[in-house]
């Protein structure tokens, strides 16, 4: 008999090449990582693990499951190694339907990656974090020279052939000032599916201040409500023509249905990460000795996912301070991302972004709930049995 809690196997996060990259950006946080792999200098999932760990999604899910690829940049991998993947997800597939999504800094993307993405039905996040001027400010290679005409030049060669394309924004003290610029740019490029995600790391050379990337709360909250500005402004017979992952997830949160976000959710620990070694972790935001729960090729990733760490690690989501409890908004987020308390170099308990967060949704809540009443009396007339996707065509998993 199952546990009431028990988590079915969904989706998983892997990271093939490990923390390797062929970008060094200034804000990134993963490229660290490569301390816990010290043994070798490159970081490749061999053939085996690829093998044992497609063979245990696909046996260990349900009739349908998704899988993320990221990095590091998981394109040094080459492309042989996905060929071997989806080639993997045939043989142990047995008719279930399986999403891949590939998250790539579009250095190594050309015509042969972009017609082979476009066959498997990939849905490619690509990290571009705005206009020239925006992107080159942190977005370099490891010497030090800007990547934006590499970029834009992948994501020409990706549209072009029709793979389905989201635009990852990293959100810095520098791109918060450009907030309409940003948004203008992704639609001007055919970029109309967005995700901004905030940027906070410590400083390395004083790990008790923030380095001088982050964003600040008052930045973020004045970045969301501007942002929330432009895409309502957008709507067309009370419906989105953009896409912004952050504003969608929150409209979950106000008919009543789950949000797709970890982030957003009263625990978290609903999918795990795959190393490229086969270790898998709880969160990619945790890799790390602590939150270690095995190795895929010595045990089962589902009884991972269900192991009494992972419940630990989802039930230190809600273990916030009584004031976010208590707060008015508290079933609209949840406290936010576990990592941005727990590792708040503040250390003050509280949510990192807790004050731009009040302040957006005290600023967005007439119009959350005015689309929340137009939904609802859609959905009286809706047939029995449908979906949120059914009548609010934004909401989309990335």
């Amino acid at each position: 008999m199952r546990q009431q809690n028990y988590k079915p196997l969904e989706s998983v996060l892997i990271k093939p090449a490990g923390p390797d990259c062929n970008l060094g950006c200034t804000y990134c946080f993963y490229l660290e990582k490569a301390e816990l792999f010290k043994e070798q200098q490159v970081h490749r999932m061999s053939d085996e693990v690829l093998e044992e760990l497609i063979r245990q999604v696909m046996s260990q899910s349900g009739p349908q499951v998704s899988l993320g690829w990221q990095g590091g940049e998981p394109t040094l991998m080459g492309l042989d190694f996905f060929k071997k993947a989806v080639a993997f997800e045939q043989k142990y597939g047995n008719g279930k339907s399986v999403g891949n999504g590939l998250q790539t800094n579009g250095i190594n993307i050309n015509h042969e990656w972009a017609e082979f993405l476009k066959q498997y039905d990939f849905l490619v996040g690509l990290s571009l974090d705005g206009p020239k001027h925006v992107h080159d400010h942190y977005r370099l290679t490891k010497n030090g020279k800007p990547s934006w005409d590499i970029v834009m030049k992948s994501l020409d060669t990706l549209l072009n052939a029709g793979v389905a394309v989201n635009a990852m924004c990293c959100i810095t003290d520098y791109s918060a000032d450009y907030v309409e610029e940003l948004y203008e740019f992704y639609k001007s490029v055919g970029l109309t599916w967005m995700q901004f995600i905030p940027v906070v790391e410590s400083d390395k050379n004083d790990p008790r201040k923030a380095a001088d990337f982050s964003l600040t709360d008052e930045k973020y909250a004045n970045f969301l409500m501007d942002l929330f500005d432009l895409w309502i402004k957008d709507f067309e017979n009370g419906e989105p023509t953009t896409n912004i992952r952050n504003f969608e997830s929150i409209f979950h949160t106000y008919v009543g249905v789950q949000a797709p976000e970890c982030t957003l959710r009263k625990e978290c620990g609903i999918y795990t990460t795959v190393e490229h070694t086969g270790d898998v972790y709880s969160c990619d935001f945790f890799v790390e000795p602590k939150w270690k729960l095995g190795n895929i090729m010595q045990g089962r990733l589902i009884d991972m996912l269900n192991s009494r760490k992972q419940s630990q690690f989802g039930a230190m989501k809600a273990q916030l301070p009584r004031k976010c409890k208590t707060c008015t908004w508290y079933k609209n987020c949840f406290g936010g991302c576990t990592k941005d308390r727990v590792k708040d170099i503040r250390d003050s308990g509280m949510p990192r972004f807790c004050q731009a967060t009040i302040d957006f949704l005290e600023y967005a809540d007439p119009v959350y709930k005015q689309l929340a009443k137009q939904w609802h009396e859609k959905q009286q007339d809706m047939q029995k049995g449908s979906t949120l996707g059914d009548t609010y065509n934004a909401f989309h998993d990335f």
